[in-house]
């Protein structure tokens, strides 16, 4: 297991290279001049041309390259263009809304989801595995956009039980800071635990049409203990595939869940550094997120041996 670890481990910088090549050659492709975005379209030329050597970018582009990637490599991601300050604070100091986000968002998935497809399964082709298919679909089909927006007029504009946006950090709300977190969080819970459903129902169905699952009932064992014990465990290694790529994605920045609710997160962070071609924020953005990819499959990858420990790590 340590020696698959360090494999793993290594394998992230080829992977992180890649990423910042393609992160380097994207932000320069993209259409726009964030010097004329700085100094406004009417900027006289010769402002235009100090800035452009302040940057940097009059240097030709593999040059420019060679520049950030030694930066890369001392921890520097460079200096935010709009922000006053390096793109890792910048990123660090939205990390905790995404990240309570993500595990709220998370949490109520798994914590539906999962049930939801065990008992679809179980009861599979009644009623209960119809409704469980439903709430699916809708689930995976609904934009979340729609949802969030529903789910303001009804808890915000109407009954005036949540904000309808906003963030206040915990460091000075405390446990206030979860009530900002609900309706973004149920947005999101509400789509994951449609595709965990999904997931757990399938790879339940597989499990439990097997004939150790035929010889545990013949044995007597009570139906929970089967289906918990012998069955949703065998069946768990798909889910928890799922569940590991869609925490990544979360993670990663929910970008349209922090813009409609204005949640300062690393979404919302990248969203509007796009709009500003802050180049240095979406260079640092996407290599983050490409880390949290990695890892997150890493310990994805940990937790089969955990789950089933038949799998062995050569």
């Amino acid at each position: 297991m340590f020696n698959f670890i360090i494999r793993r481990l290594l394998l992230l910088i080829p992977v992180l290279l890649v990423v910042a090549v393609i992160a380097f050659l994207s932000t320069h492709i993209m259409p726009g001049d964030p010097v004329i975005m700085i100094l406004g379209d009417f900027a006289p030329p010769e402002k235009i041309a100090a800035m452009r050597l302040q940057l940097g970018l009059d240097k030709p582009l593999y040059v420019q390259f060679v520049i950030w990637a030694q930066h890369i490599l001392c921890g520097d991601m460079g200096h935010s263009l709009f922000l006053n300050q390096p793109v890792t604070q910048a990123i660090i100091g939205r990390v905790e809304p995404t990240l309570l986000l993500a595990l709220i968002g998370q949490s109520l998935g798994i914590l539906i989801g999962v049930p939801l497809g065990i008992l679809a399964a179980v009861k599979h082709r009644t009623w209960i595995d119809q409704g469980s298919i439903g709430i699916s679909l809708i689930g995976i089909s609904m934009p979340s956009f729609w949802l969030a927006l529903l789910l303001i007029m009804v808890f915000s504009v109407r009954l005036h039980i949540l904000p309808s946006s906003g963030y206040i950090p915990l460091a000075e709300a405390g446990f206030g800071t979860i009530k900002y977190l609900i309706l973004p969080g149920v947005t999101l819970g509400f789509m994951q635990s449609a595709i965990i459903a999904r997931m757990t129902r399938s790879s339940m169905l597989d499990i439990l049409n097997q004939d150790y699952i035929r010889t545990a009932r013949a044995k007597g064992l009570s139906e929970k203990v089967v289906v918990l014990r012998h069955a949703l465990r065998n069946a768990l290694i798909p889910v928890v595939t799922v569940i590991g790529f869609s925490m990544a994605v979360l993670l990663g920045g929910t970008w349209i869940v922090e813009t409609l609710f204005n949640i300062p997160g690393t979404g919302a962070l990248a969203i509007t550094a796009i709009m500003r071609r802050d180049y240095p924020i979406i260079q640092g953005s996407m290599i983050f997120t490409a880390g949290i990819y990695v890892l997150v499959n890493l310990l994805v990858d940990i937790s089969y041996a955990i789950i089933n420990p038949r799998i062995k790590y050569g």
